[in-house]
């Protein structure tokens, strides 16, 4: 609540929604080449270990499909994330729109400034996709195991009920997951300096920050993730 004060009273109801424009185009080629690519990779897995063997394994095959496509769909969220991070890290913002703050960066840094948070974002993303469908999937499973009868004995809103409760329960194990590389996405995407490594950026944000800080904010991350996977998996 302090943190949402501090942004009121710098920048009124606006500053609240600083960076919906890269947060809303990055996020939605995202989910169209991470969904797109996770069935590709799921039907390729499946034909390549056969119906027997993909029926067996169906939980490694969520996992090695649906981090194939998070690999590759980051590669398409990156840039925009970059831009929303830098955006909502400073006050005021010091970008015009999405395409200026793309254009301001490559000038300073090079395309490679669009991509400096890449690796912790992979982090972050990779194994929140891998939880968010095989929990997602294991646990509706497990709830319908421990019901009287089957599924297909509920009606539509008894369904819909253990879908929402299994979102709910795997938005929190998500969320527990991926937070701390989000942080480290966010101090990378506002500290890292030109030319500086990696490795020799990330241990000089953890020395600030602590293990500790990878934590901040995670209870607000725990209430988004339940709403996002309720909504995309329910």
């Amino acid at each position: 609540m302090q943190a949402w004060r501090q942004i009121y009273r710098a920048e009124g109801v606006r500053g609240i929604f600083t960076g919906w424009s890269p947060t809303l185009f990055g996020y939605s080629a995202q989910g169209a080449f991470k969904y797109g690519w996770y069935e590709f990779f799921k039907k390729t897995f499946a034909d390549i270990a056969g119906p027997d063997a993909a029926a067996k394994h169906k939980t490694s095959l969520y996992l090695a499909a649906s981090a194939s496509a998070e690999f590759l769909a980051d590669l398409a969220l990156c840039p925009l994330e970059a831009v929303k991070v830098r955006m909502q890290g400073e006050i005021p913002n010091p970008y015009a729109g999405t395409v200026h703050g793309i254009r301001t960066i490559v000038d300073k840094e090079g395309v490679a400034g669009l991509y400096k948070g890449l690796y912790p974002l992979w982090g972050r993303q990779i194994p929140y996709t891998m939880m968010k469908f095989a929990s997602f999937e294991t646990i509706v499973e497990m709830m319908y195991v421990r019901l009287p009868g089957s599924k297909d004995d509920y009606g539509k809103p008894a369904q819909t009920a253990v879908s929402f409760m299994g979102g709910y329960l795997a938005g929190i194990l998500c969320a527990v997951v991926s937070h701390p590389p989000d942080v480290m996405v966010s101090k990378l995407n506002a500290v890292r300096k030109p030319g500086e490594s990696f490795g020799a950026a990330t241990g000089r944000v953890y020395k600030e920050i602590g293990f500790r800080g990878l934590w901040n904010g995670l209870p607000l991350r725990v209430g988004v993730y339940i709403c996002v996977v309720i909504l995309e998996c329910g």
